[in-house]
């Protein structure tokens, strides 16, 4: 392995046949090049899925009322179905453990004032659970609780750019707001990973939204989680309860895809992941097809190698050269280009993710990469096959009698 005359006739035969090293070469770097980015652009999808389903909740269940589209129970079609309190304290009264959080929200848009700067917002009435249907964190302050809506507070939580585009500089926990000539206090400043646009939202307490709206008990969306307990399909059983219910209730036809309208994660979910799999798997299989074709490549080409240098085993053999050694030979030279050539290709594939970075997010594909693990083991697939096919050759061309080899065109 280490004698250095046969590392120097190895590099010498590399230097002499510089197309066919190049080619047998090329051929293993460009399927660990592929395999490469097609897998990084599969995590690539991964990542934007994980991303999409981790701004709310994951086992989060939210209802809004729609327009009815069919006559029922002595009823005309085209009715505006509105919830209110009574919904709500309903699905939570006939829970039976299934609910982890459950916020009702009324949400309205109004001007709100602080100093001299004002401007149109989100207003929103809720409960406390609100935070983590939404998946805020807080940055300072608290959230609405459940004294504020019990005494029907004026407090409020504001979003991260709520605080940025009105209050700017300072702590804007103790200042107050004027939404719709009511004074609120700023009690709790939240980040949402929806971004920007979330973050333009203000939380007040539900009966206080109410009270301004005199006294209504309108509730725009029913928001819950189910328990973290349940698997996704009996979240998505869970979900299709709560829209039966619900219909029942405000006697609305089962058959009625408008009169309620309901998004479940859990749902979400199953089919999301269901086409990711099929994506993922046609990006795997392309990548493995790659991967096989590159070993099919190398073995192609070292047979052509070996046979091109049947002569020269002949020489070896008639001058004292043992099989061994001539197989090794071989075997060291195939080694050598296969590991090159697989540095050169992970180089270039780990290098060509970086480049793409997030430049695809516009097409669902967030952060694209992939782990050393699974390139190490592309990697040594790719060694071993590349030794497989030195060996196999090589091993048939020594055991050749000389005087065979010599007379081979």
């Amino acid at each position: 392995m280490f004698d250095l005359d046969r590392w120097q006739e190895i590099f010498s035969s590399i230097r002499s046949n510089v197309l066919r090293t190049v080619l047998s070469g090329f051929t293993v770097a460009l399927g660990l090049f592929i395999f490469i980015v097609l897998f990084g652009i599969g995590n690539g999808l991964n990542n934007s899925f994980a991303k999409a389903f981790t701004r709310d909740a994951t086992n989060l269940i939210m209802l809004f009322g729609g327009k009815t589209t069919l006559p029922y129970a002595g009823l005309q079609s085209d009715r505006q179905i509105t919830f209110n309190n009574d919904d709500f304290e309903e699905i939570v009264k006939e829970s039976d453990g299934k609910l982890e959080y459950a916020s009702p929200r009324y949400t309205t848009s109004l001007t709100v004032k602080y100093g001299k700067e004002s401007g149109g917002y989100q207003i929103n009435g809720v409960l406390g659970d609100e935070k983590f249907l939404e998946n805020r964190t807080m940055i300072d302050g608290r959230y609405i609780n459940e004294r504020d809506n019990a005494l029907k507070q004026n407090v409020a939580s504001i979003g991260r750019m709520v605080w940025r585009d009105l209050i700017r500089d300072g702590n804007p926990i103790g200042k107050d707001l004027e939404i719709n000539g009511t004074m609120f206090k700023v009690v709790g400043v939240f980040s949402d990973p929806g971004g920007d646009w979330d973050e333009r939202h203000i939380s007040i307490p539900l009966s206080t939204l109410q009270q301004m709206k005199k006294s209504s008990d309108t509730i725009s969306t029913l928001m819950l989680s189910y328990n973290p307990d349940m698997t996704p399909d009996e979240g998505v059983k869970y979900g299709d309860e709560l829209e039966k219910k619900v219909k029942a209730r405000h006697k609305i036809s089962p058959e009625d895809q408008q009169g309620i309208r309901i998004n479940n994660n859990a749902k979400n979910t199953q089919d999301s992941f269901a086409f990711l799999f099929v994506i993922t798997a046609v990006v795997g299989f392309i990548g493995l097809g790659t991967l096989l074709a590159g070993i099919i490549g190398i073995s192609n080409i070292m047979v052509y190698i070996v046979k091109e240098r049947t002569k020269e085993i002949g020489v070896r053999k008639a001058i004292g050269a043992k099989p061994g050694g001539i197989v090794a030979l071989i075997l060291q030279e195939s080694i050598v280009i296969t590991v090159i050539s697989g540095f050169v290709g992970v180089g270039l594939g780990v290098l060509a993710l970086k480049l793409i970075g997030n430049n695809l997010e516009d097409y669902f594909i967030s952060e694209p990469s992939v782990g050393w693990g699974l390139i190490i083991s592309a990697f040594f697939c790719l060694l071993l096959a590349g030794t497989i096919a030195g060996f196999v050759p090589a091993y048939k061309a020594s055991r050749i009698k000389p005087i065979e080899a010599l007379r081979s065109e």
